[in-house]
């Protein structure tokens, strides 16, 4: 999964740089929510913004929880006290705006690799069996109960659907030449650029995953660490770099999620920026914005570590991400279908290649949902301890809504796009562009003589 999710990453930022790097396009181009907004009726404009706004919020509980969880570990605060004071975060965000957002991201950065280099440094004590780990890596497996929910969890972490409206966005902000030589140059670069990026995060997962596997399924594993592997989870991982760091793992690792947490604090705020602004030509302040959508994740967050623990937000991260899971396709169509499209993209459209390859990605997300979102349910209902005439009326409002889903799906899929948005830009020439600076220059001569007072 993690192959499969680094893969597509890659991929679906093609389309995202194809489908907004394109020359001259300052005054017409749009980025994915405007375009949504212009493409799709009024009633399924407003149900996008909403599934992404959702979108936002459910990738903004694991963030509020993993900065409860950094502050737990290094201060030993309660879970749900933390969880309230990651509603600080505001302040913190707009003092660091004027202090400089790039000072945080290099900090930031830096973090990562070092507790990367400790999960690399980890494997080099545990010493993994690299036939097993390339087994793995290439020939998905799924065993044990959870997996593929786990599974649905990981690629909806990893491929969030409202960074495909930021990232849409942010590209806007490159300089691109003119021609399609430039343009398909850009692409590669951001290619390339995105690509690293992603196999960096290809290769801290593997590390992440092939640690806590090899640690775990020991044949000499002590008592403690068997305890410590049964609630493996988000607040208990650090004991994984014992090795490495010792006694000090806890602290390097309970920094590493508060810096993580404001990260994403960050590209959630702009995130959801752009989506409003995009579907509902409304602009909000960044504190204001993050504010109104960390008090929406706070809530939940806070009724589950009061009642779960630590233990229940855990659970609650792992079904934020399904969330994300399931609502990537409506992100990821319109992109398809907007980044494969003359009437959009004019020549700079996806080829085929591409096309082909992210509609098979594309495919095989919607179906994992779908399957997962049929058997899990119906394998709830027949397993869970409820008496019959409630699982009659759980089945009769769950069951439409998973056919609106489906619905939903197929419409977004097989709709034909009707607007066009392309604007060929007008080529640049020198020639006549100096003739219309004469020609311009002679009229406003004629203008001041015309005008002055005799």
């Amino acid at each position: 999964m993690v192959v499969f999710s680094a893969t597509m990453g890659d991929t679906y930022w093609v389309d995202l740089c194809t489908h907004n790097s394109i020359a001259g396009c300052k005054s017409w181009c749009k980025h994915l929510s405007e375009l949504c907004k212009a493409e799709y009726p009024k009633y399924v404009k407003y149900c996008l913004w909403l599934l992404a706004e959702l979108a936002v919020i459910a990738a903004d509980i694991p963030e509020v929880i993993g900065t409860a969880f950094g502050l737990n570990i290094l201060f030993h605060i309660p879970v749900w006290a933390g969880v309230l004071i990651t509603g600080l975060s505001t302040l913190l965000l707009l003092g660091l705006q004027r202090y400089g957002i790039r000072k945080l991201e290099l900090l930031i950065t830096v973090l990562v690799f070092v507790l990367a280099a400790c999960f690399f440094g980890e494997m080099g004590y545990v010493k993994p069996p690299a036939a097993a780990v390339l087994k793995g890596m290439f020939i998905p497996k799924l065993s044990g109960e959870g997996a593929t929910g786990d599974a649905i969890a990981l690629l909806g972490a990893l491929v969030m659907p409202h960074n495909l409206f930021l990232h849409s966005a942010l590209v806007l902000s490159r300089k691109v030449p003119s021609s399609v030589h430039g343009v398909n140059n850009a692409c590669r670069y951001f290619l390339i650029e995105s690509g690293f990026a992603l196999f960096v995060a290809f290769l801290i997962n593997v590390a992440i995953v092939t640690v806590s596997g090899t640690v775990c399924s020991a044949k000499n594993i002590s008592d403690t660490t068997a305890n410590q592997c049964g609630d493996l989870n988000l607040s208990s991982a650090s004991f994984l770099l014992k090795n490495v760091l010792g006694r000090s793992s806890s602290i390097l690792y309970g920094i590493a999620l508060l810096a993580s947490g404001q990260s994403s604090t960050i590209t959630g705020t702009y995130a959801g920026q752009f989506i409003m602004q995009g579907f509902l030509d409304l602009k909000m302040k960044t504190w204001k914005r993050n504010l109104m959508t960390r008090c929406i994740a706070i809530a939940p967050s806070l009724v589950v570590s009061i009642i779960g623990g630590s233990s229940g937000s855990s659970k609650l991260i792992i079904i934020a991400s399904m969330i994300l899971s399931f609502e990537l396709p409506f992100a990821l169509i319109p992109l398809l279908k907007f980044s494969s499209s003359s009437t959009k993209m004019g020549p700079h459209k996806n080829s085929i290649y591409i096309v082909v390859i992210s509609w098979i990605l594309g495919a095989g997300i919607i179906g994992i949902n779908i399957y997962y979102l049929s058997t899990g349910f119906v394998g709830w209902l027949i397993h869970n301890n409820l008496p019959k005439i409630a699982n009659v009326f759980v089945g009769i409002m769950v069951f439409p809504l998973m056919a609106i889903y489906i619905l939903a799906v197929i419409y977004l899929t097989f709709r034909k796009d009707t607007v066009v948005t392309f604007v060929k830009p007008v080529k640049h020439d020198p020639k006549a562009q100096n003739n219309m600076e004469i020609g311009q220059s002679n009229s406003n001569e004629l203008v001041r003589v015309g005008t002055h007072p005799l």
